[in-house]
């Protein structure tokens, strides 16, 4: 065993873990050991497609809380102590500069995760790395028993900070309550059989979304079809929002795609009497889409437009201005989030402790907090990392 005074153990060497170190380590007498089995910040490398998605440039902490379907009123705290301003502020002075793009993601002008990787470990020479598994964490007496795959360590202090299922288990074990784990920011399996569309695209569409006649926010945003349903940002957003719902091949989540806003269409009809239905359908949607919406009504593709009748042009139109996709199940792989974790009401705050333990912590993805994509949940990591390590 190894006996260390006035030393803190954070477990998991993520955005979350290594924000909580960095800040911990400025604070004289403290020594600080980070624990993971994986390298320190690899997660960060797959953020933003490689680019390291850091923020969103909300500024308003009530405004930028509003994108996390759980945890927003527990991040107004953390938030207003923490800003988005202060991220910015916080990978300036560790040599990354950033620049926010129109759809306001914040990214390194490098546009390199592992360049923002490779800068932030170099604030941390003075932490200790143990690439152990933690097992199981104990309190004992006024200390922490850590307990790894290879040895076992005592500390003063604890902060979990490891996501997923591994830092669940090591809470509960702890006596705290965890909320049921479920994917959130993850692909769509769909009841509709899209396989003749996988690849396609659509661009920032409105759409109504609906279960049990219950309606939820209207969303704008990318849209991907798959192989199994559909994916991108909107798909993302709908997971993120539905994640705690109730939702099944008998009872599905509707979304209601607006491909087209009013138009005449009997005027376009007229305005083209001898082209193909398929090709006039196409100005407004992708060619292979265009043919799915004809197939799916039973309309020869071929047909011209001087000979189609009023009830095959109103179900056409309808079918643009109300695309209809019935969600069935979040994807079984590809999560990109986990919606669930330490519950909210165990822990302050104004500092990430535990309210019953005294000396152990809490920040990023482990917490019940979670946001759609943008660089929110990071922004969870840096700000609960902050406070923690403060």
């Amino acid at each position: 065993m190894e006996f260390n005074k006035k030393s803190i153990a954070v477990i998991g060497a993520g955005p979350a873990g290594c924000m909580c170190a960095y800040w911990a380590l400025r604070q004289e007498g403290n020594e600080v050991t980070l624990f993971d089995c994986a390298k320190p910040l690899q997660t960060l490398l797959y953020t933003g497609g490689g680019r390291c998605n850091l923020a969103w440039a909300e500024y308003d902490f009530r405004e930028l809380a509003k994108n996390y379907p759980r945890g927003e009123k527990f991040l107004y705290s953390v938030f207003s102590r923490f800003s988005t301003a202060d991220t910015i502020d916080f990978f300036e002075k560790i040599g990354v500069k950033t620049y926010t793009q129109e759809d306001l993601r914040v990214f390194p002008i490098s546009n390199s995760a592992k360049d923002v990787r490779e800068k932030f470990l170099s604030q941390l020479k003075t932490c200790k790395f143990k690439k152990e598994k933690v097992l199981n964490i104990e309190k004992d007496s006024d200390k922490f028993l850590v307990i790894t795959e290879k040895n076992e360590y005592f500390f003063d202090k604890v902060v979990i900070a490891v996501g997923g299922h591994s830092g669940f288990s090591l809470a509960k074990n702890l006596g705290l309550e965890i909320i049921e784990p479920k994917p959130a920011l993850t692909g769509l399996i769909t009841k509709e059989n899209f396989k003749s569309l996988q690849g396609v695209s659509l661009k920032n569409v409105k759409s109504e979304v609906s279960l049990n006649s219950k309606k939820l926010p209207t969303l704008n945003d990318d849209l991907l079809f798959t192989h199994e349903g559909i994916s991108g940002p909107l798909a993302y957003k709908i997971s993120s929002i539905c994640a705690r719902l109730d939702y099944n091949k008998a009872n599905p989540i509707i979304i209601t795609i607006h491909l087209v806003g009013n138009i005449d269409f009997q005027v376009l009809l007229n305005s083209n009497p001898k082209k193909d239905i398929k090709n006039l359908v196409s100005e407004f949607v992708p060619k292979s889409l265009s043919e799915y919406i004809l197939k799916e009504n039973k309309i020869n593709s071929e047909t011209k437009c001087y000979n189609i009748k009023a009830k095959t042009r109103d179900l056409i139109l309808n079918s643009l201005q109300n695309f209809k996709i019935n969600v069935i199940s979040p994807a079984k792989k590809g999560e990109i989030v986990t919606s669930g974790g330490v519950c909210l009401d165990e822990i302050d705050p104004k500092t990430m402790q535990s309210k019953t333990i005294e000396g152990l912590y809490f920040c990023g993805e482990v917490i019940d907090v979670d946001g759609f994509c943008g660089g929110f949940n990071l922004q969870n990591c840096w700000s609960t990392g902050f406070i923690a390590g403060q």
